[in-house]
C-alpha cells in the first residue's frame, strides 16, 4: 500500500489554514519559513482579460521512488514499507550545511532545514501520530474547503476524477509522487 495525498486546485481558496494547523501541531512559529513542511504557491494563468488564478500545495510527497532516501549518504531517511510514508532518522541526519544531499536530489525542493547552526532535515510525515490514530494529517482535518485529503492512492484515485500534473506541478517519474490532482 502507498499513502499519498489528494489536492482539488479549484477548491483552494488559498487561505493557508493547512499551513497554520501544521506549524500549530508541530509547534512552529508562523512566519518561519525554513519550517514549512507546505508550501501554497500562486499559480496565474492567461492574459488581461481572460486571467485565472489557482493555487497549488505542497508537501513531502512520499514519492514511491524517493530520491531523497538514495541520496542520503548515512541512512538517514527510509521508506516505511507497509504505507509508503517517507521518514527521517534526524538523530543520523548529518544536518545542513553538513550535507543537504537529500534538498539537491529532491525535484521539489521539499526536505527543510532550520535556521539552527547544523540543523537536522525536516518534512511532513503524513502526521504518523494521527495516522496510527485511525485519523487524517492535520493539514486535511484543518482544509475547510475540503480541497485536501490524504490516504491510500490507489483508493483516492478511484475516489477523485483527476490527473498527475496540473498548472504548476510536473510529474517526475523518476520518483513517482504520491500524489493525485482534482480536474480543473
Amino acid at each position: 500500500m502507498q499513502i499519498g495525498f489528494y489536492f482539488d486546485q479549484s477548491r483552494c481558496t488559498n487561505c493557508y489554514t493547512c499551513l497554520i494547523a501544521c506549524k500549530d501541531w508541530h509547534e512552529y512559529e508562523l512566519g518561519d519559513e525554513p519550517q514549512d513542511w507546505l508550501r501554497i504557491s500562486a499559480v496565474e494563468r492567461g492574459k488581461f482579460p481572460d486571467l485565472s488564478i489557482s493555487y497549488l500545495f505542497i508537501t513531502c510527497l512520499h514519492c514511491l521512488n524517493p530520491a531523497c532516501v538514495t541520496a542520503c549518504p548515512v541512512g538517514a531517511i527510509s521508506k516505511r514499507e507497509w504505507d509508503g510514508i517517507v521518514i527521517v532518522d534526524r538523530n543520523t541526519c548529518l544536518g545542513h550545511p553538513t550535507c543537504g544531499a537529500c534538498r539537491l536530489a529532491c525535484p521539489y525542493d521539499i526536505p527543510r532545514f532550520g535556521t539552527d547552526q547544523d540543523a537536522k532535515m525536516e518534512k511532513c510525515d503524513l502526521c504518523l501520530e494521527h495516522w496510527q490514530a485511525g485519523k487524517k494529517p492535520i493539514c486535511v482535518e484543518a482544509c475547510p474547503t475540503r480541497a485536501l485529503d490524504a490516504g491510500p492512492l490507489d483508493e483516492l484515485m478511484n475516489r477523485y476524477k483527476g490527473v498527475r500534473e496540473v498548472e504548476g506541478f510536473t510529474y517526475c517519474a523518476d520518483v513517482a509522487p504520491a500524489l493525485w490532482f482534482g480536474k480543473r
